[in-house]
């Protein structure tokens, strides 16, 4: 049996590195991480929101942040396909990687999922529990100085 823990990081937005919101609090414990997963609604609820633009409002936070952490390895989750007629969904994802690749040269994985129905979501749990297997863990000791003042407790080391 394998495991791993994810931490989901809400409330990262624009501004963030400069402050805004909870902003660097978040961006902190993002270091500690081997791959970052960026989840994107494909389907906003909101109109007016544009996902494209969104996402690559985070991305540029985690530049301007630390340039060391924009360059970990960051896989896309394009999550509410469930939203999306089923006739319509693959030219979505198309219409999405295109323009989000053109906006960001991004060129790595993506997942489209339903994270309500869970469509989807075995290929990405498998694809993240493979690429940790490759992965040299992080040595206690190479954790940045700063997380003493962490409201989390350090995740067990096996």
């Amino acid at each position: 049996e394998k495991s791993f823990v994810m931490a989901d990081v809400p409330g990262l937005i624009e501004g963030a590195a400069d402050g805004a919101g909870l902003g660097i609090r978040f961006l902190k414990h993002l270091q500690r991480t081997r791959i970052l997963l960026h989840l994107v609604d494909i389907a906003p609820i909101d109109p007016d929101s544009n996902p494209v633009r969104d996402a690559k409002a985070i991305v540029g936070e985690l530049v301007k942040h630390d340039p060391d952490l924009a360059d970990k390895p960051r896989w896309l989750v394009l999550n509410k396909l469930d939203l999306i007629p089923e006739e319509e969904r693959e030219k979505a994802v198309k219409d999405f990687l295109k323009a989000y690749k053109k906006a960001t040269k991004y060129d790595g994985p993506y997942f489209p999922i339903s994270a309500i129905n869970g469509e989807g979501t075995k290929p990405l749990i498998y694809a993240i529990s493979e690429a940790l297997e490759q992965m040299a863990r992080p040595e206690i000791g190479d954790l940045d100085d700063n997380d003493a003042d962490s409201d989390e407790i350090p995740a067990k080391q096996d």
